[in-house]
């Protein structure tokens, strides 16, 4: 589906990406069509799977969670239904914001949030306890450089569409 984006595709969903609660018409206007044409692109894309949600950016800290950390660590077994068993278990910790199944030394990466650092312990406690985690190792973050969407979107890449 990329090679069959336009630049008006890439324009629609660099600005989505910007801000998914912009509204149709600001949307338009800023790629350069009319509302009805710019809506039936972005359902489009979304029909496609290329745009997969929208969702709102919310301030951890502002709402209770204090610490944002990182777990990394490695399995006994990668076979199919270890590792089902873990990323369903996984699925299932509202701590677990991201999970990451790696390749390399390290197994998996998960972030996490957690509103104290006691509540972030007795999660690792359960993370090393469950029957496949061979070991894990954390890290808690001390301050956000950058965050920016998952996907770049350049410009010279929306001329070049």
């Amino acid at each position: 589906m990329r090679g069959r984006l336009d630049s008006i595709d890439w324009a629609i969903l660099k600005e989505l990406q910007n801000d998914g609660s912009i509204t149709n018409v600001e949307l338009a206007r800023r790629v350069g069509l009319s509302a009805p044409p710019c809506l039936r692109r972005g359902r489009a894309l979304e029909t496609a799977g290329i745009i997969k949600a929208y969702r709102a950016m919310l301030d951890p800290k502002a709402l209770g969670y204090e610490i944002v950390c990182f777990a990394m660590g490695q399995l006994d077994a990668q076979g199919k239904k270890e590792l089902g068993a873990f990323q369903e278990r996984i699925k299932h910790w509202s701590m677990v914001r991201e999970c990451w199944i790696l390749s390399g030394d390290i197994d998996f990466i998960l972030k996490c949030v957690a509103p104290n650092l006691s509540a972030f312990q007795a999660f690792v406690s359960e993370l090393t306890a469950l029957a496949n985690v061979r070991n894990v190792r954390t890290a808690l973050t001390l301050d956000l450089v950058k965050d920016e969407p998952l996907v770049p979107i350049e410009d010279e890449a929306l001329e070049k569409a």
